[in-house]
């Protein structure tokens, strides 16, 4: 289906693969060649129902008209210049951005990863600006976070499997059970200075954070002077139903890490904050070649465009809602295979007892494609514009996977 390939097949791509890239992942065996609304299609020309989002980045979908149409148009206009001059797309992204929320200033880098090394940077000098005669300089992370791959997030990312091999980690994090509020003021000393959490947490098997914990949060860093940093790459930006996931718990961060959907598909990164935080950094304290890239930036205008839009977050939250009462009758007809379902908005997991990894193989044989983290949670991360007709397809796939795997149990 792709006009320019140099590959017969998938599996001439898949061979290419594994002699040319580095394995460190673990591939589906599948070459993507083309991508419409909600649905993907592969290399021989199958069709796939995507509950995946390319790890919850695709929000409008597949080619969304709007969004490609700026994209292509600033692509054709001005495809980069660097952050020594202005762009009309970063700035009206960051325009956006603040007016959205409860920020006043707005930072841009490439990836989830970058913005969170950012926030590090952040926290630690408006901590020295804050006590100038103290050195206030960690950060209390969550255990089972993630934040990212390069070694400052990585460090703050509280699961031991991804720091093996690569010790000494950075000092200044120390990690506390996810929602468990004793244990994050018991952390607090006077060398801290920020707390960071996801309000929902994805590569820790999608786990929600309690809203009386975020709470008391917000009040502990009030009462500490400390900032209340929300990683909201993953589950903000209308993944729960609400433009930003704060809103969704009714709890204000001092800062805010978006990243994911921002780009339509291209990286890019934003850190939100107030001014009086904002000025703790100063020229030269922060760079980025690319990042706010300006085809990047069109389409996150256009994205904050459609969240805003008369009844698309009702919509969002309707259709997760449903998705989750399904998901709750298929948990209730395979007890023995489903432990849990949990999530909030279109942010959902199902815990398995067992077969994680093998209902992701076999769903996508089926023309479903999920994800598994966390050991054998299920991960379904679908675009936004999803409706009722594709929440039915997607169980009903499941179901017939969840069949087979208990078939296969009994042999």
């Amino acid at each position: 289906m792709s006009s320019n390939s140099v590959f017969k097949n998938s599996q001439e791509v898949i061979n290419q693969e594994a002699s040319s890239i580095a394995k460190t992942f673990n591939r589906q065996p599948v070459v993507w060649v083309k991508g419409e609304g909600s649905r993907l299609w592969d290399k021989e020309g199958k069709s796939y129902l995507d509950f995946f989002s390319g790890h919850a980045v695709m929000d409008l979908g597949y080619n969304h008209p709007a969004q490609m149409a700026a994209m292509q148009a600033q692509l054709q206009a001005l495809p980069h210049t660097g952050n020594l001059y202005y762009t009309e797309p970063q700035v009206e992204l960051a325009k956006r951005l603040a007016e959205a929320s409860f920020g006043d200033k707005v930072m841009f880098s490439n990836s989830g990863a970058e913005i969170i090394e950012l926030a590090i940077k952040l926290a630690r000098k408006w901590a020295k600006r804050e006590r100038p005669d103290e050195k206030r300089y960690e950060i209390i992370t969550m255990k089972g976070s993630f934040h990212g791959r390069t070694y400052g997030a990585l460090t703050a990312t509280a699961q031991e499997k991804y720091h093996k091999g690569i010790e000494p980690m950075l000092p200044g994090f120390k990690y506390v059970p996810f929602n468990n509020f004793v244990a994050v003021a018991s952390g607090i000393t006077n060398q801290t200075c920020a707390i960071m959490v996801e309000p929902v947490q994805g590569e820790g098997g999608l786990m929600p954070a309690d809203k009386k914990y975020l709470q008391s949060l917000r009040t502990l860093c009030d009462q500490n002077h400390l900032l209340l940093i929300f990683d909201e790459i993953q589950c903000g930006l209308g993944r729960l139903g609400t433009r930003h996931a704060y809103e969704w718990f009714g709890v204000t961060p001092d800062v805010m890490l978006v990243a994911k959907p921002l780009g339509g598909g291209l990286p890019i990164s934003a850190l939100v904050t107030r001014a009086d935080v904002a000025t703790a950094l100063q020229v030269g304290d922060h760079g980025s070649t690319f990042g706010g890239n300006p085809v990047a930036a069109a389409a996150g205008c256009v994205l904050l465009e459609e969240l805003s839009k008369p009844g698309f977050l009702d919509q969002v939250r309707a259709t997760g809602e449903y998705l989750a009462a399904k998901l709750g009758e298929l948990a209730a007809q395979h007890p023995n295979l489903v432990k849990e379902v949990r999530g909030a908005g279109l942010m959902l997991g199902m815990e398995l007892k067992h077969s994680g990894p093998e209902a992701v193989r076999q769903a996508l044989q089926k023309g479903l494609v999920i994800n598994c983290t966390a050991g054998h949670v299920l991960r379904l991360l679908p675009p936004l514009i999803i409706g009722k007709p594709e929440v039915d397809e997607a169980c009903l796939i499941l179901k017939q996977v969840f069949e087979a795997l208990e078939r296969a149990k009994e042999e």
